[in-house]
């Protein structure tokens, strides 16, 4: 199978050249992004459009950066793609609005990218976590269901897993054990799943585990731009080398590997895309049930390394500072990707070099993120961008 990423080119006439591959046009046509502001949302929907979809997305901005026109990112990835994106202001929580939206749209297929995601605040605001990431997904199976839409792709999450039993994990590694609420929210919807695809067959549904997701949109275009304190390594580590911030916060410097700090398995956000792509077309051909996948690149990196290999290809420094280590953090996790290769014929593409240097393009064309405008409070944007 080819490879489903697309090429990009640069040159002095245009901030980006769009080489799309060949690609089968999916059985779906209208696909339903829930979270499609956020910023691996975002990259998705690129991936979809440019394979030919029709993209509704949503968004109540609990992660993603909104304004009264909609979304800045959605905006972008219209000049990106070419495409329209629909897009509506709604949250999970509030089942009736989702169900206007059903209503109002054939949706054929739903990838689910909504929820609190941050370790940290996890553990200190469980209930939040707990009633946003529950009853969402609660909401959202309903509202599928009762207008005959049982296809979905849901994003999980390697916290699964929990501390590893052996390395590299394999979709077979026992779950449940996990070290925070973020992960256990994850944990219970993977339960739920399992429980609603045996007690009714016309689900079809597969669960993709991310490993770490970084980089950027090769344009600089769209990125990571987090609406609270920077909780992901590269955001910080960015912010540092801008000079905005004094020095890298590095929790932990004690652990059981090879430079004492925690080893983790990046994979660029536009190989996340493919991925999602990769599963669609999976669904689209065969009833499956229910399958999970890892997503991730097989190899683990340090933070010291990813900060090694950030300064050369960016030229900055990044100081560090070390901390203790955080409660609900693990020592070290890398993804066995063999099954996601041999079943959606999906391989990660780019090199941890590419992942910096796009983030960095995104960071330096966008020092302050996405422009901020005020937001009304309970404005709507309904069925555009």
């Amino acid at each position: 199978m080819q490879d489903p990423l697309h090429r990009y080119e640069f040159n002095s006439n245009s901030i980006l050249n769009h080489v799309v591959e060949p690609s089968d046009m999916a059985q779906f046509k209208t696909i339903l992004v829930t979270g499609g502001a956020g910023y691996i949302g975002s990259h998705c929907v690129v991936d979809l459009l440019e394979t030919g979809y029709e993209v509704i997305a949503i968004d109540n901005f609990a992660n993603a950066v909104g304004d009264d026109d909609g979304s800045p990112a959605l905006r972008r990835v219209e000049q990106i793609t070419g495409k329209k994106v629909v897009f509506y202001r709604a949250d999970l929580l509030n089942k009736e609005q989702i169900n206007d939206i059903f209503d109002k749209h054939r949706v054929e297929c739903v990838i689910h990218f909504a929820a609190l995601k941050a370790v940290g605040e996890s553990m200190m605001q469980p209930l939040l976590y707990y009633q946003n990431n529950l009853l969402g997904m609660l909401n959202l199976l309903e509202v599928m269901r009762s207008h005959n839409c049982f296809q979905l792709v849901f994003s999980s999450s390697c916290t699964v897993y929990g501390e590893p039993e052996w390395l590299p994990i394999t979709e077979v590694h026992p779950t449940g054990k996990i070290t925070n609420v973020y992960g256990r929210t994850k944990y219970f919807i993977e339960e739920m799943l399992k429980d609603l695809s045996a007690a009714d067959e016309r689900w079809n549904v597969i669960s993709l585990r991310y490993f770490n997701p970084v980089g950027a949109h090769p344009s600089g275009l769209i990125g990571e731009d987090p609406t609270k304190e920077f909780t992901n390594l590269m955001p910080f580590m960015a912010q540092v080398a801008l000079g905005k911030k004094p020095a890298l916060t590095v929790f932990g410097s004690d652990y059981p590997t090879p430079d004492g700090t925690g080893v983790r398995d990046y994979i660029h956000v536009m190989d996340l895309a493919a991925g999602h792509v990769a599963a669609l077309r999976m669904i689209s051909e065969k009833h499956i049930g229910l399958k999970v996948y890892n997503l991730g690149t097989g190899r683990g990196v340090s933070v010291k390394e990813l900060v090694t290999v950030f300064e050369r290809v960016t030229g900055a420094k990044v100081p560090l500072k070390y901390e203790a280590r955080r409660h609900g953090d693990i020592t070290a996790m890398w993804a066995d990707p063999t099954l996601a290769k041999e079943e959606l014929g999906w391989t990660s593409q780019y090199t941890v070099e590419e992942m910096c240097t796009d983030f960095w393009r995104w960071q330096t064309m966008n020092p302050d993120g996405y422009p901020k405008k005020a937001m009304k409070p309970n404005h709507i944007v309904n069925g555009n961008s």
